[in-house]
């Protein structure tokens, strides 16, 4: 299989992650044995009923330094899936995906985070699991705490936390170490609305200081409001890139023919 996910290693420096022919495939076993002794004694003798079957399938796409774009698509349309294959989670199948510059994934609400720890020793853990210093998330965790602003449960085992707390600490520390790119799933969703506000605020200025943005949203106000682009996938194929109001009513109308991606040419990122 010819797959791979390089980092740092791109010839156009205009462009923040490329996505060549990615398809990412998974295993689907039609029998749920007993224990895991079981699996694997099954699939040793070849015992085992599967299909496969293809999350994200040949999917090509480049994001431009600077640009804010989204995903959008119904549920099981491989956004997620992409997402994890750019953050590194997973190796696709077959193609190449590869990032120029440092990443910050927020893909999974808790990701990252130990729940027997409090706020403030997940912001030391999630930093060190990004690849930063303990120095700079020392100097940079009283600015994480005052804009997660979730009050003294900062000091509290995040296994306490609602859903809507733990997004707002792994927003503050993602977006304040400060890296080149970030990749967001739904989970902005969990937020209250003034919460919201405040995290794309903050994303607005991520982005007119040079930074590139990867985020799904089933918000269509959010795309149209604050995206350069758009990108629709269905079936784990792309359908659709452009313009991100053109985008909303592809997705909404039906209108772009799955395996023929209708490609429209956008203005250089706004800035």
């Amino acid at each position: 299989m010819n797959s791979s996910f390089t980092s740092n290693a791109m010839s156009d420096d205009s462009i923040a992650i490329r996505i060549q022919n990615v398809t990412q495939r998974f295993r689907v076993i039609h029998e749920r044995p007993d224990t895991v002794r079981e699996l694997f004694s099954k699939f040793s003798k070849n015992r085992v009923s599967y299909h496969f079957f293809e999350a994200v399938s040949g999917v090509s796409f480049e994001v431009k330094k600077g640009e804010i774009v989204g995903l959008i698509g119904r549920n099981g349309s491989g956004k997620s899936t992409l997402l994890k294959m750019v953050a590194g989670v997973y190796k696709p199948t077959t193609g190449n995906v590869i990032v120029n510059g440092t990443l910050a994934p927020m893909i999974e609400l808790g990701a990252g985070m130990h729940h027997e720890l409090t706020g403030r020793e997940n912001i030391l853990l999630n930093g060190l699991l990004m690849g930063y210093s303990k120095d700079l998330m020392l100097a940079r965790e009283q600015k994480i705490i005052e804009f997660a602003d979730i009050g003294d449960f900062i000091d509290v085992p995040v296994k306490q936390y609602s859903s809507g707390m733990y997004m707002r600490l792994a927003f503050a520390v993602a977006t304040e170490v400060d890296p080149d790119i970030l990749v967001v799933d739904e989970i902005l969703a969990v937020g209250d609305f003034t919460f919201q506000e405040k995290c794309f605020h903050r994303l607005r200025n991520f982005r007119e200081s040079g930074k590139t943005i990867l985020f799904v949203s089933h918000s269509m106000e959010q795309i149209e409001k604050y995206c350069d682009r758009a990108i629709v996938l269905e079936k784990g194929k792309l359908a659709f890139s452009g313009l991100p109001a053109e985008a909303v009513k592809a997705y909404l109308g039906g209108e772009a023919e799955v395996g023929e991606p209708l490609l429209v040419e956008t203005p250089a990122p706004r800035g």
